[in-house]
């Protein structure tokens, strides 16, 4: 399956190591045996596996192949001083790609700084705009197929919703035992499991990590770093409020959705929420991939409770503010307020069943599908 940065990073490989992370699953292996294949010779070599381990460590890999690929290599003891090494002495005209499951830039290691020697991508799962590109199908259609298995690509592309659900399963399972444990000590991987299922609960909700603490009876400390574990490993991803003063934002309750849409317990309206969330976040990372743009996602809130869903920025200035709802073809009142306290941001009503779409006074109601399906990835 052809994916949204494919040219991007075939482009990119001729200039300069080029580095692919995001969630396990979502399709880094396949993108990168597909661009093996129009650069061969080609060599994959997984840190996971012994005897891809023992080349990776005796840097024995072929000196002829014109693409190397180099995958889980954040899990080698100082990976950056010696990636840093192989990039400064690689073969001359051979590209490297390097992808991981893991935010490199997270829990970081000591070593050599790569700075100036990469390009790096986020891969995320399908979009509705992916979706319609690659089937040919309509954004109505997408939407519902994406809400309904969610856009990592095995569950997307299965035969029916038996194997879908089967394979989530075993994802969240395997996520929790195996890469959690990356991080974590063993016997906090109990709590951990419940961490997310609570999570998996309070999508789109602003988050007080003490209640929860006290649910779980573990410090907030503790979930602190549960949830960046959480993060660093692409599961979840938090939106922050918007505000000017980027420290008072970070100090209030971000916002918890997760990359895999499938994982959200509640009602079609939540999961509309979380989708919305998933593809404005692949949305602004791509941009800033891709584009250099410096482009962010938050949500607006004040004190006394009127909120907007999300608020797209860019170089520090709010371009977008977008409300989702499942029907309602109102005007929300909050989307109003903020429409017009920042004028040079659109404001848009994303509604999923939608008779007919409005223009009131500079606040735009239209429909989700086909908005979600004009995003740029």
């Amino acid at each position: 399956m052809h994916r949204y940065l494919d040219d991007q990073i075939q482009a990119d490989l001729a200039r300069k190591l080029v580095v692919v992370t995001g969630p396990r699953q979502v399709g880094k292996t396949t993108l990168a045996r597909q661009l093996m294949a129009g650069l061969e010779p080609a060599q994959y070599l997984n840190w996971d596996v012994a005897a891809d381990r023992a080349v990776l460590q005796r840097q024995s890999w072929l000196p002829r192949s014109r693409l190397l690929v180099m995958d889980e290599i954040h899990k080698m003891p100082d990976w950056k001083a010696w990636l840093k090494g192989v990039v400064d002495g690689r073969a001359p005209q051979q590209a490297l790609l390097v992808t991981g499951s893991a935010r490199m830039e997270t829990f970081r290691q000591s070593g050599e700084s790569l700075a100036g020697r990469y390009f790096a991508y986020r891969l995320h799962p399908i979009s509705v705009r992916e979706w319609c590109e690659q089937q040919q199908a309509q954004p109505e259609d997408a939407l519902d197929h994406l809400l309904a298995r969610g856009g990592f690509p095995e569950p997307c592309l299965a035969d029916d919703a038996v194997q879908a659900d089967r394979w989530r399963q075993q994802y969240i399972t395997d996520l929790v035992r195996e890469d959690v444990l990356e991080f974590s000590r063993v016997q906090e991987i109990g709590t951990m499991r419940l961490f997310v299922d609570l999570l998996r609960e309070r999508v789109g909700s602003p988050l007080s990590l003490a209640s929860i603490a006290r649910d779980l009876a573990v410090s907030p400390t503790t979930l602190k770093r549960y949830l960046d574990i959480l993060q660093a490993l692409f599961i979840v991803f938090t939106v922050q409020p918007w505000h000017h003063n980027i420290a008072r934002a970070i100090l209030q309750s971000p916002k918890v959705y997760f990359y895999d849409i499938g994982l959200v317990r509640g009602g079609e309206g939540v999961r509309l929420e979380n989708a919305v969330a998933a593809m404005l976040l692949k949305q602004v990372q791509f941009q800033a991939d891709a584009l250099g743009q410096a482009c962010g996602l938050h949500y607006v809130r004040t004190k006394d409770g009127a909120e907007v869903d999300f608020a797209l920025s860019r170089d520090g200035t709010l371009t977008y503010l977008v409300e989702c709802k499942l029907s309602d073809d109102q005007p929300h009142p909050a989307l109003r307020r903020f429409a017009g306290e920042f004028p040079a941001a659109q404001a848009v009503q994303l509604v999923r069943h939608l008779r007919q779409e409005q223009d009131v006074k500079g606040l735009r109601i239209t429909a989700a599908a086909p908005w979600l399906a004009g995003l740029a990835a």
